[in-house]
């Protein structure tokens, strides 16, 4: 309660010093926003700015500029933020956060330079747009916070920075992306523009896997894309005509892109009028274990769209791995140099465009990771239709997007593993059929035995009549 208490607080000061919001701030514009003393976990303080249209007279929602502080790992960070609705779309701090203390200052200088500052007038963001002739700060229609000179002329616009989102109007070139990083992880999410393709990228340190791709048709390659109204239009290098379009299947117009930061997943989102929210009317991928982070490492994907951790178990049946505890990524020179491949029955990774290897058998594949120091799991694959012509060997150095697939599609996915280990891995639709069919075994026993208790209850007293009646 304390900390809604302080935000609200925050909110009314910004509107008793600066009046109403409205789409502009003009140059020797400066406001403030006081930070907490004290650090409080999960503390959001925003104040709003600017906002395009009236959420009171509308049936969508509007956008709105926010001067933001949020707690993070025990610091406090410093923003401003673009929002659509309660969706944040935009946000000056995504890719290098500005920490400060005591307060934080938005401040539109009298050359033209948007500054983010803390005490000491301590810079942590800026426009550097000094000496360009910017007259003021603007939010459009479209989202796009841009500034403008006397002659309406762009001089620096968010839209040239994307973040995670990607809103209605907007484009990205070749050579661009949207970037997504989930909590507690590493890694993060990519969403590129390639010239011949959009894909979907798993990063981890200098490590990159692709997890989705979109190709346009007839090998067209790709200039820029731009979401319109119907979806993520795709335009080709020639005459800049749409070759492609990633398409809603909903009727309403689409108001943004967005890369999961959670999942990873990439949706194309409508506004409801109905349920009043933003609800996807695409999703690249439709299935749980299609995602490269279902299941932590070492961990599969199973039909049922749980997770069943590996173990692997030594000689002495000591567990060295698990969902929570990885095997070491590195088998030279740390120690570990007695190592062998171990076969996983009927899984498969999602990642994709590993090195390759062709015309493979599977015992090479498997010696092509085991001398290889930063291998960490291979896959192997008869090609189409099982050709043992066609074969291929991709090599991984991180496990991971684990899924379970039907037999016989002539794949074998192999991880590096310290020698003499086997494994088992805990199913739990595999638990559940057990527990059925103990159960059916159980009743069935039950009622055998009673039958049989019963049959001879009846049999022994028919017995006991019969001799009852030749006595008499």
């Amino acid at each position: 309660m304390k900390l809604y208490l302080y935000t609200i607080l925050i909110l009314i000061l910004v509107m008793i010093n600066h009046g109403s919001c409205d789409s502009t701030i003009h140059v020797g514009h400066r406001v403030s926003l006081a930070i907490p003393l004290e650090y409080n976990d999960g503390f959001i303080g925003r104040a709003f700015l600017m906002d395009y249209g009236d959420d009171t007279k509308q049936i969508e929602p509007s956008f709105r500029v926010a001067l933001s502080t949020e707690a993070n790992k025990g610091k406090y960070s410093c923003s401003l933020e673009v929002f659509l609705g309660d969706v944040k779309v935009w946000n000056s701090g995504h890719y290098s956060k500005f920490y400060t203390s005591d307060v934080c200052f938005l401040e539109l200088t009298e050359d033209g330079d948007l500054q983010l500052k803390g005490p000491k007038n301590r810079i942590g963001w800026r426009t550097g747009t000094s000496g360009q002739g910017v007259e003021r700060l603007q939010i459009l229609r479209t989202g796009n916070l841009v500034l403008l000179d006397v002659l309406n002329q762009i001089k620096w616009q968010s839209f040239n920075f994307p973040t995670d989102v990607m809103l209605w109007g907007q484009r990205l070139d070749v050579s661009t992306w949207l970037t997504s990083f989930p909590r507690n992880t590493s890694s993060f999410y990519t969403f590129e523009i390639l010239y011949n393709k959009v894909a979907l990228f798993l990063n981890s340190g200098r490590l990159k896997y692709s997890y989705w791709e979109f190709k346009p048709s007839k090998n067209r390659n790709i200039t820029f894309v731009e979401l319109g109204s119907k979806g993520l239009e795709l335009f080709d290098d020639k005459h800049k005509k749409m070759a492609q379009i990633i398409a809603s299947w909903k009727v309403q117009p689409v108001r943004f892109l967005a890369l999961g930061n959670r999942t990873g997943n990439l949706g194309i989102y409508f506004y409801s009028p109905t349920t009043r929210k933003f609800e996807a009317s695409f999703q690249a991928l439709n299935t749980t274990c299609d995602l490269p982070l279902a299941c932590k490492p070492y961990g599969i994907c199973t039909f049922s769209n749980s997770c069943s951790c590996i173990r692997l178990l030594t000689k002495k049946n000591h567990e060295v791995s698990d969902c929570n505890q990885r095997v070491p990524s590195r088998f030279c020179g740390g120690g570990t140099t007695q190592v062998e491949m171990l076969e996983l029955n009927d899984v498969v990774t999602v990642l994709k465009d590993a090195p390759k290897r062709i015309n493979v058998t599977k015992t090479t594949c498997a010696n092509l990771c085991l001398n290889d120091c930063k291998c960490v799991a291979a896959l192997h694959s008869y090609g189409d239709y099982g050709d043992p012509s066609s074969e291929q060997c991709s090599l991984f150095q991180l496990v991971a997007g684990i899924k379970q697939v039907e037999k016989g599609l002539g794949l074998s996915y192999m991880v590096k593993v310290p020698k003499g280990t086997s494994y088992h891995h805990n199913n739990p639709s595999v638990k559940k059929w057990v527990l059925i069919v103990v159960g059916v075994v159980d009743g069935l026993i039950i009622i055998l035995v009673l039958g049989g208790l019963v049959y001879y209850l009846v049999h022994k007293r028919r017995n006991n009549l019969q001799g009852t009646n030749n006595d008499t």
